[in-house]
């Protein structure tokens, strides 16, 4: 892969990490809220009943989960910047063929080539 090409796709990734940086950030202020626990009658502005303690666990599990999934594809988006650095972006980890320009704009990250992958989902 070209120097050009490479920037290209380092900038795409910096883009897709900012953007993910802030939706984690979102999700946290949205769990967290305003500090309060509002799931104790003393602090909560509502009438305590069962069901909205059990709808806003729901809800704080949801937000934990987003943000669990969306720091794992912060990992693969550092992983594919730590390619570039070594020279090996671009390149299927598995069988070590190039991966299409195509799967790389589709999903910058990729590691594996379609065909690769497509093994490992079909296992």
């Amino acid at each position: 892969m070209d120097p050009k090409d490479l920037e290209y796709f380092r900038n795409l990734i910096l883009r897709k990490r900012e953007e993910l940086l802030r939706q984690i950030e979102a999700i946290r202020e949205s769990a967290v809220g305003d500090g309060r626990d509002d799931t104790l009658p003393e602090q909560s502005g509502y009438t305590y009943h069962m069901a909205d303690v059990g709808t806003d666990t729901m809800e704080r599990e949801k937000a934990f989960y987003l943000a669990s999934r969306e720091g794992n594809l912060l990992w693969h988006l550092d992983q594919a910047l730590l390619r570039i650095e070594k020279g090996e972006y671009g390149i299927c980890v598995s069988c070590g063929k190039p991966i299409s320009r195509e799967r790389l704009e589709a999903v910058p990250h990729a590691r594996l080539c379609i065909e690769c992958k497509n093994k490992e989902e079909h296992r």
